[in-house]
């Protein structure tokens, strides 16, 4: 069988897996697209700078970082089914229990400490192990679909959040968020998520899950300097996207738009990435992955530079929005991508755990420097071109990393 049929194959057998998971996949990103919009109504409830007001995100994405290489080992040894139906009501709960902050900074670090135990249980991990496990040929596009959900969420949660808060207030805003969410995902995942190695018992008689999940070992992976290469573009990249996503609103508020105005517009941002996670993926199944990434990580340096010189203009702000769109979230799609491909799927969860580490640090520290920069500078001016510099060298990192070894190319392509 030929490459399309294998790739037809696999989407009639499994096709229902990526959608699922892309819900899955937006939960573990709840907290980070809503936070725009809260930032603004927290200011204005207690009174505080927009770096305490995001300091939240760090503290929960650096307890998050400690959680990724356990619960990716998890994955490896229980599958990703009972994982993810436990952490989806987890997070969401958890998010919903922020609506009691009460303006004590420690008490709102504490809130965000109960939303990092809730990310444990939702990482990307969970969810592209599932769906490297089902296809193989089409494994860049299928990708791309789970990743999605971060689109969705970038597209919805702004919106959805600002006009809760406008109308409700942002205590109820949370609330309702994190319960409408659960309901909505929970029975998805029920019913349509499985990976290879969630087979019943009678599947795994027939077709062994060893037979399935195959690679490198540990102990290679953490000592392969591929590793090293997609930890640095990983992290790099996450600070700078996500220092810029988080605080999308308020840069455009701060050039006088609206806080409606700005949040439609930051959601293009949403839109677009999911035409580019698309895209990406159909790329990354046709030319070589590396390449792929370099081109994906560099292309938001336009969006940067349109900003700098032309961001009061809202055809310019729009324009921004949709080059980030294009490429933003794509750092998670290429580097699983790449991980599944140099490091094969015996150990995928571990060791795309320890690069969900560095994604994990660059979410911590990128929306805190880009506050911390507002508040020393009264600018994102200069976050912006240090956003430039670093993209430049993630898109270095990953062109230098060649084509995957053929061997575990080809224990990778005996998976499925």
């Amino acid at each position: 069988m030929d490459a399309s049929g294998n790739a037809a194959a696999e989407w009639r057998r499994y096709g229902v897996l990526p959608f699922a998971a892309a819900l899955g996949y937006a939960t573990s990103v709840l907290h980070v697209y809503s936070l725009g919009p809260f930032i603004v109504a927290l200011q204005h409830e207690f009174g505080w700078s927009r770096a305490q007001a995001s300091a939240g995100l760090t503290v929960a994405a650096l307890i998050s970082a400690v959680g990724c290489i356990p619960v990716g080992m998890l994955v490896d040894r229980i599958g990703p089914r009972r994982i993810g139906l436990i952490g989806v009501p987890a997070m969401c709960g958890a998010f919903a229990f922020s609506s009691t902050a009460t303006g004590q900074i420690a008490n709102w670090l504490a809130l965000w400490g109960v939303i990092a135990v809730g990310t444990f249980f939702v990482q990307a991990t969970v969810w592209t192990s599932a769906v490297a496990s089902r296809f193989e040929t089409s494994r860049g596009l299928a990708f791309a679909i789970t990743l999605c959900g971060a689109s969705l969420s970038g597209t919805l949660f702004p919106i959805f959040a600002t006009t809760l808060i406008g109308s409700h207030g942002w205590r109820t805003a949370y609330l309702a968020m994190g319960g409408i969410w659960a309901a909505l995902v929970l029975p998805v995942l029920f019913i349509a998520f499985r990976g290879a190695q969630d087979q019943r018992r009678k599947e795994r008689v027939a077709r062994p899950a060893s037979s399935v999940l195959t690679g490198i070992g540990l102990a290679e992976g953490l000592r392969s300097p591929t590793l090293y290469k997609l930890l640095m573009a990983a992290g790099l990249f996450a600070f700078t996207a996500i220092g810029v996503v988080v605080h999308f609103v308020p840069i455009l508020t701060d050039s006088g738009a609206t806080p409606l105005s700005a949040a439609s517009i930051a959601a293009l941002v949403g839109i677009f990435s999911i035409v580019g996670r698309l895209g990406t993926g159909v790329l990354l199944d046709k030319f070589p992955g590396h390449l792929v990434g370099a081109v994906a990580f560099l292309i938001p340096i336009l969006a940067c530079v349109l900003l700098l010189i032309d961001g009061a203009n809202p055809v310019s702000q729009s324009v921004a929005a949709a080059i980030f769109g294009l490429t933003v979230g794509s750092e998670v799609d290429v580097i699983a991508y790449l991980a599944a491909r140099h490091f094969g799927l015996k150990n995928f969860g571990a060791l795309y755990g320890v690069l969900q580490m560095a994604l994990a640090a660059g979410t911590a520290f990128g929306p805190l420097a880009a506050g911390a920069v507002f508040d020393r500078y009264g600018s994102y001016a200069p976050f912006l071109m240090l956003t430039t510099v670093l993209m430049a060298v993630s898109a270095i990192a990953l062109f230098t990393l060649g084509h995957a070894p053929a061997k575990v190319a080809a224990v990778s392509a005996q998976a499925t």
